[in-house]
C-alpha cells in the first residue's frame, strides 16, 4: 500500500505528484528543486547554493518520516549543465558519507523552472 508522504518543511509540489511515496520499506522522493519553502523561491546563488537547497529539501522529507540521509540508497542528480558537477559535488559530500548511496549524475536540457539541479533519492526505511 502507498503511503504519501508530506511536509511544509519542502517546497509543495508544483503539478500533479507527491513530494515522496513510502511503499513498504522504501521511500521515493520525487526530484527536489532549490525552492526555499520558507519564501517560495529559488535560493541565491550559483549550482552550489541550489545543490545545498535541493538537498535540505530532500532531507526535510526524510525528516518527516523519521529517516535522515543516512538512509539514503540510491540519488538520481540531474544537472542543467555538466561542468556544474564538481562543484555540485563538493555540496553533496557534505550531506552523505560512508558508505555513500549509489547515484546517477545526468546532465538534461533545461529542468523545471530553470533551476540548476534536480534531485531524487530512495531511501531504506
Amino acid at each position: 500500500m502507498k503511503e504519501v508522504i508530506n511536509t511544509k518543511a519542502a517546497p509543495a509540489a508544483i503539478g500533479p505528484y507527491s513530494q515522496a511515496i513510502k511503499v513498504g520499506n522504501l521511500v521515493y522522493t520525487s526530484g527536489q528543486i532549490p525552492i526555499d519553502p520558507t519564501t517560495g523561491n529559488f535560493v541565491d546563488g550559483g549550482i552550489k547554493e541550489q545543490t545545498r537547497q535541493s538537498l535540505l529539501n530532500v532531507q526535510a522529507i526524510l525528516k518527516e518520516v523519521g529517516l535522515s540521509m543516512s538512509h539514503v540508497i540510491k540519488t538520481t542528480v540531474f544537472l542543467a549543465d555538466m561542468n556544474d558537477f564538481a562543484d555540485m559535488n563538493a555540496i553533496y559530500a557534505e550531506f552523505f558519507s560512508e558508505p555513500y548511496p549509489a547515484r546517477s549524475a545526468v546532465a538534461v536540457k533545461t529542468l523545471p523552472k530553470g533551476a540548476l539541479v534536480e534531485i531524487e533519492v530512495v531511501a531504506e526505511v
